[in-house]
């Protein structure tokens, strides 16, 4: 049981990390002398170290992926935040199905996020020179797992 406990915690811990790091990073599109994330567009050196910076646009379907994305991780800390506290109030056969609702929510915002950034980024239909960063990946990636790691705390009873 312990075991399985510390398993669950190292997925959780693993979806946060990928979330924190697809939301932050400047590298969900790149190309062309550019990186560009939700918060900002920089020009790259021919090395990649970052020469300029100046703040992405207020398209609203880009403030809906920052919200999103911001969503993600508040409910991912707050699911990891309800897993501990359901852990030691929870009578013995209780499911963690609040824990379970809030990390589901977290995946869905997420996948949210990057099927708008997907559709609404205009650059990636006109010029083939710009490709998808590794944040853009990491946030596909953190989808499935936050889904699955939601589902376990769904399926999960508590034991002594």
């Amino acid at each position: 049981m312990l075991l399985l406990l510390l398993g669950i915690i190292v997925l959780h811990v693993a979806v946060l990390v990928l979330l924190f790091v697809s939301t932050i990073v400047s590298q969900w599109i790149v190309g062309n002398g550019h990186a560009t994330d939700l918060w900002q567009n920089c020009s790259t050196s021919s090395s990649g170290n970052i020469q300029h910076c100046f703040s992405s646009s207020a398209n609203e379907w880009l403030q809906s992926v920052q919200a999103t994305m911001i969503l993600s991780v508040i409910f991912s800390v707050l699911s990891l935040f309800l897993f501990f506290c359901q852990l030691f109030t929870l009578t013995k056969g209780g499911r963690f199905y609040i824990t379970g609702v809030f990390q589901i929510l977290a995946g869905l915002c997420v996948m949210s996020a990057a099927a708008i950034y997907t559709v609404r980024h205009y650059e990636w239909h006109l010029n083939s020179g710009y490709s998808y960063g590794f944040a853009y990946i990491l946030a596909w990636v953190a989808f499935p797992l936050a889904l699955l790691s939601g589902v376990i705390y769904v399926i999960l009873r508590k034991r002594e």
